[in-house]
């Protein structure tokens, strides 16, 4: 199994008045292709920001990023976005949903990638394969959490990512939509062959994971 994503002495600072806080202190992991893997620890614990770092969204205050052995700080912003936009699909707890727009609308206008019939295409099959292609029409407001963050997991599925980063997917559903979601994620993993990063605080869901990672003061324990 191939290494797809690394990350090499990780270092994340940031001021908070005259205070220098640490949120990811030194942190070395191999991620390997197809690869589930969960991280856990208590809120403040550097978690999120590590995710962000790993897909592109932050930038570290010094260490690295391979992807497919290439350091994605190395890039350009223009092109770490376009990196990001083609290998990474992020699920957040908070889905950021665009009210405005329909189920179809808000997974369509993440697609980069694709032309706007293709896009619609694509979009229908992952609702289908999601199982809410009767909520296609419905605005955000009329759906459940469950059903919002499975919109959010078709959004993050649309270009076809290789890597799909999940902070805290199950920290704002019932204890039934967690369920879908923690089978739903391994799922993705299993069928659609995609490589998942997710941290939680979900015990159950990251009992379900191949490997699980435990984070304190920034630095994997």
């Amino acid at each position: 199994m191939s290494n797809i994503l690394s990350a090499f002495k990780l270092v994340k600072n940031y001021q908070s008045g005259a205070e220098k806080v640490c949120a990811v202190n030194t942190v070395t992991l191999d991620v390997d292709e197809g690869n589930y893997l969960a991280i856990v620890g208590p809120s403040g614990s550097g978690k999120s920001t590590l995710l962000h770092l790993l897909g592109g969204l932050d930038t570290p205050s010094s260490g690295q990023v391979f992807f497919d052995g290439k350091n994605i700080y190395h890039l350009s912003d223009a092109k770490r976005a376009a990196w990001r936009n083609k290998n990474i699909g992020f699920v957040f707890q908070f889905y950021h949903l665009v009210e405005e727009l329909n189920v179809m609308e808000n997974i369509c206008v993440a697609a980069f990638s694709l032309k706007a019939r293709a896009a619609s295409q694509k979009a229908k099959e992952l609702l289908g394969y999601l199982g809410i292609e009767k909520r296609a029409k419905f605005f955000p407001s009329q759906l459940s959490g469950g059903e919002k963050q499975k919109v959010a997991f078709a959004r993050a599925l649309i270009n076809g990512p290789k890597i799909i980063l999940c902070d805290e997917p199950t920290g704002n559903l019932d204890h039934d939509s967690q369920d879908k979601v923690i089978d739903l994620l391994e799922k993705i993993n299993k069928e659609q062959k995609k490589t998942v990063i997710i941290v939680t605080h979900n015990l159950q869901l990251a009992s379900r994971a191949h490997k699980t990672l435990s984070m304190e003061s920034g630095a994997i324990k």
